[in-house]
């Protein structure tokens, strides 16, 4: 049974495309009787009452659906906040690629309307979540809907780390970094970086090595089922950095773990009847076009 939509947040990003959109969206939600809560960075851009401007936080405890108008990035920092709440996201693509973000913004109207009458599908994503351990203490939990990456922070230097899936040894490795990728984070960075595209659908995390010494060292998918850990090696002048989506920064140290786990939340998006994951990617990816 669908779950019928009344209590509705609104995201976006903030530049001009993104919040013409966002003023288009409110005020054809509130033609059709709705009156929906904004996230409070909006406030400058809409005429409206200040109590319907709310901090994001608080979003997630008023709303029973949260529409994101933006790119992917935009969705990204949403989820982070409105996964732990159970709550929904539908995106509206006002961005440059948009994987996620499947509602155009020229003709929102008839896909929403459609959601809010009860049509559409919800699509369940394994979301990672890290921690640091080190002799300093832990750092995280650290979510992530994408990826949770391994840097050097000197750039001209290579980083030695080790991989463990659960207790079992996987390998040394050689390499300007490591992505820890869920399958959402399949088509970013960690595509970008050679991995393979992972079906949303599976339990899986893809381990990618960033530009890797040795070039047998490859992508590699495991199941979600263990935690992956990573221990970084090298003498005392290396220093790493561990970022969640780009977002959240954590240093590593030689000695140090990061241990990268499925997370006990899930991400919720919401699709018009209709969506088709392979359609997204034969158009994002452009599959099967000739020259």
């Amino acid at each position: 049974m669908t779950q019928a939509f009344t209590r509705l947040g609104i995201i976006g990003k903030q530049d001009r495309k993104a919040l013409e959109t966002v003023d288009r969206l409110v005020a054809w939600l509130e033609s059709i009787g709705h009156a929906p809560l904004l996230d409070q960075p909006l406030s400058p851009h809409l005429d409206r009452p200040a109590e319907r401007f709310c901090p994001r936080d608080l979003l997630a405890t008023r709303c029973d659906l949260v529409l994101v108008v933006g790119g992917d990035g935009t969705l990204l920092a949403a989820a982070r906040v409105m996964a732990p709440r159970g709550v929904p996201i539908l995106g509206i693509n006002q961005g440059r690629l948009g994987f996620m973000v499947d509602v155009p913004p020229d003709a929102f109207e008839t896909p929403i309307s459609a959601v809010l009458a009860g049509q559409y599908t919800t699509e369940s994503r394994l979301l990672l979540e890290a921690r640091v351990i080190s002799t300093h203490g832990e750092a995280g939990p650290l979510l992530a809907v994408n990826d949770v990456v391994i840097r050097n922070q000197a750039s001209i230097r290579m980083l030695e780390f080790e991989t463990w899936l659960g207790d079992q040894f996987i390998s040394q490795h050689r390499a300007d970094g490591l992505i820890v990728s869920s399958p959402t984070g399949s088509t970013a960075y960690a595509l970008s970086s050679g991995g393979p595209v992972i079906h949303p659908a599976l339990d899986a995390i893809s381990l990618v090595p960033i530009c890797p010494h040795t070039l047998s060292d490859r992508p590699l998918v495991v199941g979600a089922d263990r935690p992956i850990k990573i221990r970084l090696g090298g003498g005392t002048g290396t220093l790493a950095t561990v970022t969640c989506d780009g977002h959240s920064h954590e240093a590593l140290r030689p000695g140090d773990e990061l241990l990268v786990a499925r997370a006990g939340v899930r991400l919720q998006l919401i699709h018009a009847v209709g969506y088709d994951y392979f359609n997204v990617l034969r158009n994002k990816l452009h599959w099967g076009r000739g020259p």
